[in-house]
């Protein structure tokens, strides 16, 4: 299996057969990555396309100074804010259910009650805490997407998760 680095010089060479090999390794994380940005699954596959025509469109760019996730990531941050700019927010979908064990916070396991305790945080820490819980990134591919250092993004979840934490406690 070729890395996502040698997909890429493979796109550039011409072969645009492999293009469909990097588009299934990250469609469905780039998609459920929009879709915790709109409540509207339509929408989130419009900006999940979106990611992956302006990836190739823009693919000469990449230099390889950062990991591709962290670029792919990178361009489907900045399409889901302008998305963003132009739309209310309105909290996710109750039937959506997902399970995600936060280190320092009591699970939660409906969609809305997550999305709920995120609307407590600023944008910058509901970021870093979706990339790092919902997407799985590390501490410095988060700082890479969010332009920040690697200290910034663990302080950012850290009190992200505080405030989550705290928000919690008080709803009981």
């Amino acid at each position: 299996m070729l890395s996502d680095d040698e997909l890429v010089e493979q796109i550039l060479l011409g072969n645009e057969n492999v293009a469909e090999e990097l588009i299934k390794r990250y469609y469905t994380s780039i998609l459920r990555y929009c879709r915790w940005h709109c409540s509207n699954l339509e929408k989130a596959e419009d900006l999940t396309q979106e990611t992956f025509l302006k990836l190739f469109k823009n693919l000469s760019g990449y230099k390889g100074k950062k990991k591709f996730k962290a670029y792919l990531y990178t361009i489907a941050n900045h399409l889901c804010i302008d998305e963003s700019r132009k739309v209310e927010f309105y909290p996710l979908e109750d039937e959506e259910n997902i399970v995600h064990e936060y280190n320092d916070i009591v699970r939660l396991e409906d969609r809305a009650e997550i999305s709920y305790f995120l609307n407590f945080l600023s944008s910058e820490q509901r970021e870093a805490v979706i990339l790092r819980f919902g997407e799985q990134l590390s501490f410095g591919e988060i700082a890479k997407v969010m332009g920040c250092n690697m200290r910034t993004a663990q302080s950012r979840v850290r009190n992200a998760l505080k405030i989550m934490r705290k928000e919690q406690e008080n709803e009981r």
